[in-house]
């Protein structure tokens, strides 16, 4: 059975490494577009990640991109920074907090 942004989503608190992220207090958003549209945050607080299928009012940083393409990247099968120069992932925010992101979740 194939990764859905639901089991991607809802593997993120086993997937968190909360010593490295120690003394952050951010709240990431995800837009999903394609086959999977939604919004999903995730809040980084006290050591602890938080992920909930909503909108957050205040997001640090938001993260928008097509949901097949989320999962290759988190997967491995699609490189960040040639998917962000390909216009396939959006980011707006705190882009040091993006560029991070990838240290804080243990990724497949």
């Amino acid at each position: 059975m194939p990764l859905t942004i639901t089991d991607l989503m809802s593997k993120m608190p086993s997937a968190f490494i909360p010593e490295k992220a120690q003394g952050l207090d951010v709240v990431l958003q995800f837009k999903f577009t394609g086959a999977e549209p939604g919004d999903w945050y995730a809040e980084i607080k006290d050591g602890k990640v938080d992920v909930q299928h909503a909108t957050h009012p205040n997001p640090k940083m938001t993260l928008t991109a097509d949901s097949e393409d989320y999962i290759k990247l988190f997967t491995g099968q699609l490189d960040p920074m040639q998917a962000f120069m390909a216009g396939k992932l959006k980011l707006t925010g705190d882009l040091n907090l993006a560029m991070k992101m990838t240290q804080f979740f243990k990724m497949r």
